[in-house]
């Protein structure tokens, strides 16, 4: 998909190191004779719900760039772009996306088949924890086709084929995560929308919302960030008013982080503490899926932190990560190193690059060769420390 004018604008200006306040001054500068844009105007911009028509040629001025390539960014902008939330269904290819899936006269699958399956989709789940993308990406594609493989050749009662769908539903979770941790970006969204269809066939909005708001994430973090907002929204309306409060709290959490990247704080705050508010209604009567497992309020903190990491806030940021990170299972080196990132930007924007340093070798000692995610984050800790090459523990990290 072509690059829209928005997500253009929004790469730019990151790669300047501007705020959205930031470009705006810069183009009221660049067109003392005109009324200024605010930083909104900008936000608006990026998300698509408003065109910088007029303001193009100043865009090219600031940014540097030739306006050609902001008018062919224009051109791939959607006519309508009056965001609402949609459903699921809007994100899947046209067609039949099942179709592949159609079972046809084989062996008979019963509920023992099932069963095992479960079991291996949670110990990839559990896999996930400690061996990561390129090392993981062979054994998850072959648990994932070989599940396709069950639905689509044996014969099953009508429960017995929503269980394998569903089964097919989180193992496309699983291995989209994988992928994505792989950096291998277009497999992974391909292998999501596979998940999307298998739940959605199966009538399971929760599954459907975990598989969607996975590839939300995904979006957010590589530009696509209105696209983002809107399936992120879309999951969670799929999963429901009344679905388990951990799924709830992990999908808001996930529309919180897509209004970060889309530079828009209030909804991305707003977003937030509906995440609390609906983690605080659980208890240990709630049963929720197994795919769950892993969210509380430790890792609901960790978002927290990251949203105001990205907005600039080291304040807040700071004290919610030492706070989880005092208290975390060493054992998960990738999540413990992508949270020391966060860290590390944190304290350097709180101009304390002493820390940011300190923290930053510790990510790096970590290692994680095999996640690109967690390499993607080292890389833009380093970037950021760079301001800071002339004190000596900064030096001395950026030297090794």
């Amino acid at each position: 998909m072509r690059e829209t004018i928005g997500e253009l604008v929004r790469r730019l200006r990151l790669a300047r190191g501007w705020s959205q306040g930031r470009l705006a001054e810069a183009l009221a500068e660049a067109a003392p004779g005109r009324v200024p844009p605010t930083r909104n105007d900008v936000s608006r911009w990026e998300i698509g719900t408003r065109s910088p028509r007029e303001w193009l040629p100043f865009l090219a001025q600031v940014l540097q760039v030739p306006r050609e390539m902001l008018e062919k960014a224009k051109a791939a902008q959607p006519v309508d772009s009056t965001p609402r939330v949609r459903s699921v269904a809007d994100f899947l290819p046209e067609g039949d996306p099942l179709a592949p899936l159609r079972a046809r006269a084989g062996r008979r699958i019963g509920a023992g088949q099932v069963a095992d399956l479960a079991q291996r989709v949670h110990g990839l789940r559990l896999a996930d924890d400690v061996v990561y993308g390129k090392d993981l990406i062979g054994p998850a594609l072959r648990e994932l086709q070989a599940a396709v493989k069950l639905y689509r050749e044996g014969t099953h009662t009508e429960e017995v084929g929503r269980e394998l769908l569903r089964a097919v539903g989180e193992l496309a979770q699983i291995a989209g995560w994988v992928a994505s941790d792989a950096g291998e970006h277009a497999e992974a969204e391909r292998i999501y929308r596979l998940g999307m269809s298998a739940a959605r066939a199966a009538g399971d909005g929760v599954l459907s919302g975990n598989v969607a708001g996975s590839l939300a994430y995904q979006w957010s973090n590589t530009g696509r960030t209105a696209d983002a907002v809107g399936l992120a929204r879309a999951a969670l309306k799929d999963a429901g008013p009344h679905a388990p409060a951990k799924a709830r709290a992990l999908y808001l959490d996930r529309v919180a982080w897509a209004h970060t990247r889309a530079g828009q704080d209030r909804p991305a705050m707003t977003a937030l503490g509906e995440a609390a508010e609906a983690l605080s209604e659980d208890s240990a009567g709630t049963e929720s899926p197994s795919y769950l497992y892993w969210m509380d309020a430790g890792e609901l903190q960790v978002m927290e932190a990251r949203v105001y990491t990205e907005l600039r806030r080291p304040l807040r940021a700071v004290p919610l990560l030492t706070d989880v990170l005092g208290r975390y299972d060493a054992s998960h080196a990738r999540e413990l190193a992508l949270y020391l990132s966060w860290l590390a930007v944190a304290y350097a924007d709180a101009n304390e690059p002493e820390a940011a340093a300190g923290t930053a070798g510790r990510m790096v000692a970590l290692g994680q060769s095999g996640s690109e995610r967690t390499a993607e984050r080292t890389r833009i800790v380093l970037a950021r420390l760079r301001a800071y090459r002339d004190v000596p523990e900064v030096a001395e990290l950026l030297a090794s």
